[in-house]
C-alpha cells in the first residue's frame, strides 16, 4: 500500500462526509441546502486563508476559482439538495459510482491507463453500496436525481483537474483548501441569496449541525482531502468516496434506529474490501515456464 499513513488521513474526508445526510435532516431546517452549503465554504475557507496567510498568484487565480466551484460551491449545493430531495440510499449510491467516472476522466484529461484491477474493485464498490443503502422502498425525485448525478460529474472532474494542476510549490495544503473553500463560499454567496431569499432562524440545534458541516466536513476535510489528491493515485482517492454511504449507513443504524440485514451486512464487507484492495498494487500475473532439459 503507498502511504498507508496519507491514504488513513486522506479517509478522514469522505467518512466526515458520510455525517451530511443525518445531519441535514436530524439538525438544520429543511428547505435551505444552499445556505448549509455557503456555511461550510465560506468560513472555513477564511479561517484557512488566516492561517495560512497566502494568495494565489499569477494563473492560480482562476485556477482556483475554477477548482472552488466544482470541488466546494457547485458539489456542495448539489448535496445538499440531493440529500433534502433523495432517501440517503439512493443519494449515496449515485456518489458511489463517482470511481468509475474519474478512471474515465483519468483517461481523457491526465493520459492515466485504466487499472483492469481498480475498475473491478469501483464496480464491486457500487455493487456493496447498492446492497447496504438501496431498497424496495427507495422512491426517486427528478431534480433530486439530477442533483446526485451533478453532484457526481462536479466532484469527479474537480478532483481530476486538480490531480492535473497538482498544488503550486509552497503553498501548504491548508492555503490550497482555503483557495478553494473560499472560492466555492463566494460563488454560493449570491446564489444562496437569490434562491433562497432570507437565512432561516438559527436554533441551538441546527447552529450544532452548522459548526460539524463547517469545521470537521468542511475546514478539516477540504485540508486532508486535498493533501491526498496532490499525493497518492487519482483513481485510489476517488475509491475511498465509498466511504461516505458506509458511514451514513452505520450512523442510519446507530443513530436511527435502522436495521442492517445480512444482504445489507453482505454488501458494507463487499464495499469495505473494495476500498482497501483499490489502495493495494495491482497483483502482477507470472507464467512459469519451464525450461527443457
Amino acid at each position: 500500500m503507498k502511504s498507508p499513513a496519507i491514504t488513513l488521513l486522506t479517509a478522514i474526508a469522505p467518512a466526515s462526509w458520510g455525517t451530511t445526510y443525518i445531519v441535514t435532516t436530524e439538525l438544520l431546517p429543511p428547505g435551505h441546502p444552499l445556505f448549509a452549503a455557503l456555511l461550510r465554504a465560506l468560513p472555513a475557507g477564511l479561517i484557512a486563508l488566516a492561517i495560512s496567510r497566502v494568495l494565489p498568484r499569477g494563473a492560480w487565480w482562476w485556477k482556483a476559482a475554477v477548482l472552488g466551484v466544482l470541488n466546494i460551491g457547485l458539489l456542495n449545493a448539489l448535496v445538499f439538495t440531493a440529500a433534502e430531495r433523495l432517501p440517503g440510499g439512493v443519494a449515496a449510491t449515485m456518489g458511489a459510482a463517482q470511481p468509475l467516472f474519474v478512471a474515465l476522466l483519468a483517461m481523457a484529461v491526465l493520459r492515466e491507463s485504466p487499472s483492469a484491477w481498480r475498475l473491478a474493485w469501483g464496480v464491486a464498490g457500487v455493487l456493496g453500496v447498492g446492497l447496504v443503502v438501496l431498497g424496495p422502498a427507495a422512491k426517486l425525485d427528478f431534480v433530486g436525481v439530477l442533483a446526485g448525478l451533478g453532484s457526481t460529474a462536479s466532484m469527479g472532474v474537480g478532483l481530476t483537474l486538480t490531480k492535473r494542476w497538482g498544488r503550486p510549490a509552497g503553498v501548504s495544503p491548508t492555503g490550497f483548501a482555503g483557495w478553494q473553500l473560499t472560492a466555492g463560499g463566494l460563488f454560493l454567496l449570491p446564489v444562496t441569496f437569490l434562491c433562497e431569499g432570507q437565512p432561516p432562524a438559527i436554533s441551538a440545534t441546527s447552529a450544532v449541525g452548522y459548526l460539524w458541516l463547517g469545521l470537521v466536513g468542511g475546514l478539516i476535510a477540504y485540508i486532508v482531502w486535498f493533501r491526498g489528491i496532490t499525493t497518492l493515485p487519482v483513481t485510489s482517492v476517488a475509491v475511498l468516496v465509498l466511504l461516505s454511504p458506509l458511514v451514513a449507513a452505520i450512523l442510519g443504524a446507530v443513530v436511527l434506529g435502522q436495521t442492517l440485514g445480512p444482504v445489507q451486512l453482505a454488501g458494507f464487507g463487499l464495499a469495505l474490501a473494495s476500498i482497501v484492495a483499490a489502495q493495494l498494487p495491482e497483483p502482477q500475473i507470472r507464467v512459469l515456464e519451464r525450461t527443457a532439459r
